[in-house]
């Protein structure tokens, strides 16, 4: 196997490390990067060092804001409902739901999901913070949107014990049919889960 130049191969195994990225995609990646003109790198470094640089974690939520900003947007904004919260995994989900426009409440950011097989554990994420923030009396609704695998439902009902002597509503996201979908298509627990979560006709 031919031996790459240190930098060359520094950059590979950087890429590596990134979620989704595997030995081609890196290679392929850095070949890119240096046929490139100087002025792609260049914009990309500056753009990797202002991501650490230029960007902070929410006080309240978690979300992902601007260095120096103690609330992010939607914390600070007069015009959400502070007695909905919706809890998240990711910063990347508060955005889906964002694009939905069907919110208007307030998000907690848990920043992953409990997962004993590689060792994450409750004080690995944000769930202390947002059980300090239900005890304050201002949430009257958590809404629970942690992504519907193994580690999204264990999370959810973590947090449904940990709040369970606590007056406050607890939702879930509905799950069920895609808009579009055919029955014949839909696998068995996703059909199962759309006739428990079916709602009267208006």
């Amino acid at each position: 196997m031919p031996i790459l130049p240190e930098p060359v191969q520094n950059l590979i195994t950087a890429f590596e490390r990134l979620p989704g990225v595997g030995p081609k995609s890196a290679s392929r990646l850095t070949f890119f990067l240096l046929r490139a003109p100087v002025d792609v790198s260049k914009k990309l470094a500056e753009a990797l060092s202002a991501l650490q640089e230029s960007t902070a974690f929410c006080s309240r939520c978690y979300n992902i804001t601007s260095a120096g900003n103690t609330l992010c947007e939607i914390c600070s904004s007069p015009k959400r409902d502070e007695s909905q919260v919706c809890v998240v995994e990711e910063p990347l989900d508060v955005l889906a739901l964002e694009r939905t426009g069907g919110f208007s409440g307030n998000y907690h950011v848990l920043h992953g999901a409990l997962s004993p097989i590689e060792g994450i554990g409750p004080e690995d994420l944000k769930i202390k913070p947002l059980l300090e923030r239900v005890k304050t009396g201002v949430i009257k609704e958590i809404i629970i949107a942690t992504n519907p695998s193994m580690e999204g439902d264990a999370t959810a009902l973590y947090l449904k014990q940990q709040m369970q002597n606590i007056p406050i509503r607890m939702t879930r996201l509905a799950r069920g049919l895609p808009m579009g979908g055919d029955l014949e298509y839909a696998d068995q627990n996703t059909l199962l889960r759309a006739l428990a979560g079916r709602q009267e006709m208006d």
